[in-house]
């Protein structure tokens, strides 16, 4: 009798307790459905109609169209060639960047809380805000474009960076990974600091340098955290939108214009909006399609 009891409380404490992650995980179930799996579906279901903005009662289903449209146009295959070459760029600059200024944090010397706190600082500001500014420090006019004025002060020519085909983009690059680095730092500091101390210490008294310590003991304590800055750095690299946006308007002559920028003309340029949405389906499938990608790369046995 005694042990029925205590099968019957400990039954419904399990059940208390399931009610209750329930109902605390309800919010953030709401907010996820609403904000993101209902407007994917949408996004699916519309990219098989011909559906323009300034028309909306005129919905036509035209199946797979959209689509064979698609891959037959040659902004599209030139706006995923130009995501792919920001992508394979900017990451291991940004990832290497991030690590390096994370070890130099580390290091106890003056000054570095300040560094931290300076370095951290165009993450919390807006990149349409730090956009403007690279613009103007970009700016070919050596008389207010302080790049070109430091490269003609020792003689050399200006640099029209965002005018020029073959320097836009690149320009885009340096500054991406210049504003996204402080973000992945911060996550490289936590990591270093889960690194027990021993461990450096066993390894210098074997008689481990400082290259060794960083290989053998820094990297394998790394390995989770590279593993989540690199898949988070190549989902938000694949989103590139607000830099060409406000630097670049996707030019010159295309060299910046990306995905996510190629469905933003489409859809509220163009108001072509059952195209734009299949491009934005086959970019879904192609981001979820890259991250399963490298997650299998990076699994460790």
């Amino acid at each position: 009798m005694t042990g029925s009891k205590s099968a019957l409380k400990r039954g419904n404490f399990k059940r208390t307790e399931k009610l209750s992650g329930m109902i605390m995980s309800a919010p953030a179930a709401i907010l996820l459905t609403g904000f993101l799996i209902i407007p994917i579906l949408y996004t699916i279901y519309y990219s098989f109609f011909a559906y323009q903005v300034i028309r909306p009662d005129n919905v036509v289903f035209n199946g797979l169209d959209n689509y064979i449209d698609l891959f037959q146009d040659e902004d599209f295959w030139l706006a995923l060639k130009n995501t792919v070459y920001f992508t394979v760029l900017v990451v291991p600059i940004q990832c290497v960047l991030a690590l390096a200024l994370a070890m130099l944090v580390t290091a106890k010397r003056k000054g570095v809380s300040v560094f931290r706190t300076m370095y951290f600082s165009p993450q919390v500001t807006s990149m349409v805000v730090i956009a403007i500014l690279w613009t103007i420090l970009y700016n070919s006019n050596a008389n207010t474009g302080l790049i070109n004025a430091f490269l003609t002060s020792f003689g050399m020519e200006p640099i029209d960076f965002l005018n020029n085909p073959g320097t836009a983009m690149n320009a885009i690059i340096f500054m991406s990974a210049w504003q996204g680095a402080g973000y992945q730092m911060m996550i490289f500091l936590a990591g270093l600091n889960g690194i027990p101390q021993e461990q450096y210490e066993a390894a210098s008294v074997d008689g481990a340098g400082k290259w060794a310590q960083f290989r053998y003991v820094t990297l394998p304590g790394l390995t989770n955290t590279i593993k989540y800055v690199l898949m988070i750095t190549i989902i938000q690299a694949m989103k590139l939108f607000t830099q060409p946006y406000i630097m670049t308007k996707g030019g010159p002559q295309n060299s910046t214009k990306t995905l996510v920028y190629y469905i933003y003309e489409q859809g509220f340029q163009r108001g072509s909006f059952g195209y734009a949405c299949a491009v934005a389906t086959v970019f879904f499938i192609l981001v979820v399609g890259i991250s399963l990608v490298v997650k299998k790369l990076t699994r460790t046995n």
